[in-house]
């Protein structure tokens, strides 16, 4: 335990140094998405019957920006240690692929809740959403960020390159997060792209964390609860398999 401690703390580190990039800009971006976005429809969208557009935006862009951070901190700090070299300075200690997982994941984790907490408190000001049930929407939150820590740690180990890590994020992370009803409620949707939505997992956690904050979303928490549970655990298990085994960390 005190290998992970003292790897997740550097981890912490890593991404606290470099708060202004790593926390600063995406608070600035999802502020410049919730001023155009808001400003364009927030008088012709309503939600759930009586909800502002831009306070059913707000959660949205919080579990955004938390999902994708998640996701960035262990894949970027993965490839970089594997790029530059100092990866072998892992590889010869005595941590098993338990505390790997730990590390990293935990790591991306604290990222992930203080990027959502960071554009919760800026946002907040332009719609005050409330928070119906909050114990909801910290448990998708932490769910999904530890499921978006495992696949960047999944993304991290099958990269090679840059651009490798690019086109994972570019073509599978962040159109899932796009098209999981950041933006829309999905039964806005015609009835093939609901059904579009309802496969990707994505959705659950966006819509489960809105749960948290108005007491009603598009489908049931219970039902959005077993979907990412289900799919953090098989992540999971896929990442600590890949761990043990070294794939693509001892030649």
């Amino acid at each position: 335990m005190d290998g992970t401690g003292t790897l997740f703390r550097k981890e912490v580190l890593r991404f606290w140094k470099v708060s202004f990039q790593t926390v600063g800009a995406p608070v600035l971006t999802a502020v410049l998405y919730l001023l155009i976005f808001g400003h364009v429809l927030e008088d012709h969208v309503k939600v759930y019957g009586q909800i502002g557009y831009t306070a059913f935006l707000i959660p949205g862009l919080v579990m955004m920006s938390l999902l994708q951070n998640a996701f960035a901190n262990t894949s970027s700090s993965l490839i970089q240690s594997k790029i530059t070299g100092n990866l072998v300075f892992l590889l010869v200690s005595p941590l098993s692929h338990w505390a790997w997982y730990l590390a990293y994941v935990g790591a991306s984790v604290v990222r992930g809740l203080v990027v959502g907490a960071g554009v919760l408190v800026v946002t907040v000001w332009f719609a005050p959403p409330g928070l119906a049930q909050p114990l909801w929407a910290l448990v998708f939150a932490v769910l999904g960020a530890a499921l978006m820590g495992s696949l960047g740690l999944i993304a991290g180990l099958w990269a090679e390159k840059f651009d490798q890590m690019a086109a994972f994020q570019n073509f599978i992370v962040l159109p899932m997060t796009m098209l999981a009803g950041v933006f829309y409620s999905v039964h806005t949707l015609p009835d093939l792209w609901q059904t579009a939505s309802h496969l990707n997992p994505f959705f659950y956690m966006i819509d489960g964390f809105r749960h948290g904050f108005f007491g009603v979303s598009d489908v049931s928490p219970w039902l959005s609860l077993a979907v990412v549970g289900a799919s953090t655990l098989a992540v999971a298990a896929l990442t600590l398999s890949l761990l043990k085994s070294g794939y693509k960390l001892r030649h």
